[in-house]
């Protein structure tokens, strides 16, 4: 790969694939939404790509995700590879609003054109456990797929069309589906975050009874998982991407309190569940490790520590 378009750039996992593929020498346009709060995590690897002859170059592109077909012609230089990280509507109620889902599936199969257009031979696209439903299996793109949220519905339809563009246009597609993620950069509603930020302050943080199996993946890995699959995934495969070793959440809790202190008192089990909770979310691995040679190398405990000094940093 030498040169890559990614859009979703400055997300927790389009930023990485962006930070990962400079270092690797690789040029990236990164395609962002116009005034985002977080161009500036792009703006310091622009820095560095300037002041390091080694990195690839960088061009940060801000479009919104539903213009996507007014960069034709305007993106610089020829790329191969286009990541699709960017999606709206990924929480609240937009969640589950079908008419804005279908603006996300609108968007990813501009995004395959446009990577047409731009010259690329592969199409990554980032999809989710939601496309699944629910489950007792560990997730494998075999398993029969019963998504429940509008979320859901539409990310496996952007699989599906977008494979099917890819195909009429003689590009190789690959989708990732990712499980839980957490790192520097994810936002404070999710449950990692969100523990990390209440910890950090000294509060008494109120759980569910957290006996949910869960997979979490960090950031970096699940980033380099996408670069493995855009350079060695097999044509028209969805990959699940985790961790592959799965803990009770309330484990989960424990390492991020551990992290902060291990004093703090955490309320688990003072909350009820929430409606239609997923208590099953593993990932079977084993596809992505035997076609790329992917494996995750960071521990819950080493990445949350990691997460933690960023959060200390980015209050």
């Amino acid at each position: 790969m030498k040169s890559a378009i990614v859009t979703g750039a400055t997300g927790m996992i389009g930023s990485q694939v962006v930070k990962l593929l400079l270092e690797k020498g690789v040029n990236v346009t990164a395609i962002v939404r116009p005034m985002s709060e977080k161009m500036r995590n792009l703006e310091a690897f622009k820095v560095s790509s300037s002041d390091n002859k080694n990195y690839g170059k960088l061009n940060i592109v801000e479009c919104s995700l539903w213009e996507l077909p007014s960069l034709r012609d305007k993106l610089g230089w020829e790329h191969d590879t286009l990541f699709h990280f960017g999606w709206g509507y990924t929480f609240g109620t937009g969640r589950n609003d079908a008419p804005k889902q279908e603006e996300n599936i609108r968007a990813a199969i501009d995004a395959v054109h446009l990577a047409y257009e731009a010259g690329c031979k592969t199409f990554v696209g980032a999809g989710s456990q939601a496309e699944f439903g629910f489950t007792e299996s560990k997730l494998t793109d075999s398993l029969p797929k019963d998504p429940v949220t509008g979320y859901g519905i539409a990310k496996l339809a952007a699989c599906k069309l977008t494979q099917l563009e890819c195909r009429n246009l003689g590009m190789k597609h690959n989708w990732g589906r990712i499980l839980s993620c957490y790192g520097p950069g994810d936002n404070d509603y999710t449950m990692v975050m969100a523990a990390v930020r209440s910890m950090l302050k000294g509060e008494r943080m109120q759980f569910t009874p957290a006996e949910q199996v869960w997979d979490y993946i960090y950031a970096e890995d699940c980033a380099k998982a996408f670069i493995a699959i855009a350079e060695s995934g097999v044509d028209r495969k969805a990959y699940t991407i985790g961790s592959g070793e799965p803990r009770l959440m309330k484990e989960y809790i424990y390492a991020i309190r551990d992290a902060i202190d291990p004093s703090l008192e955490v309320g688990i089990g003072e909350r009820e569940y929430n409606d239609n909770q997923v208590m099953h979310l593993v990932a079977d691995i084993s596809e992505l490790v035997n076609d790329t040679g992917y494996k995750p190398s960071t521990t819950f405990e080493e990445g949350i520590r990691k997460t933690v000094e960023w959060a200390k940093a980015n209050p």
